[in-house]
């Protein structure tokens, strides 16, 4: 998503000849504010982009060095995934999707549902793992607490 906010801050992606921008001009045709700078996906996309690309670097040192606080930033991580997926799309449906192009299959099943989908599902997964983790930490704290 990085280019894709360089790209809307200097211009935006349906101006851009770039080969990036190609990519983007092709979800565009499933959701045009992609195409044209909508201010609240590129909001949003400024904070995934700074806010969640930091988040999953200390995720990562988290999870290969093994601190106590991985649990904690993977679910900001994907609270704030869920939260930016319903800020992008939630407002859309509102106002009766005007943007979202759902007459075709490709678009609508596998641009749409699919790609943005997996942003949905991942997190939720590991949100999952996160919650069996800490209950068995918690389980296993409190069973040491039993025996002494």
């Amino acid at each position: 998503e990085g280019p894709f906010v360089y790209l809307s801050l200097v211009g935006s992606v349906a101006e851009s000849d770039s080969i990036i921008a190609s990519l983007w001009k092709e979800y565009g045709i499933a959701d045009a504010r992609w195409l044209h700078s909508d201010p609240t996906v590129v909001s949003l996309e400024i904070l995934t982009v700074v806010l969640d690309s930091l988040l999953a670097l200390i995720l990562i040192y988290a999870i290969l060095r093994e601190k106590h606080y991985r649990h904690f930033i993977q679910i900001t991580l994907c609270v704030c995934e869920l939260y930016g997926g319903w800020m992008t799309f939630c407002p859309e449906w509102l106002t009766g999707s005007p943007s979202l192009n759902t007459s075709n299959w490709l678009y609508l099943w596998v641009y749409l549902v699919f790609f943005n989908g997996v942003w949905v599902v991942i997190p939720g997964l590991l949100l999952v793992q996160s919650w069996v983790e800490l209950k068995t930490m918690h389980h296993e704290g409190s069973d040491r607490k039993k025996v002494q």
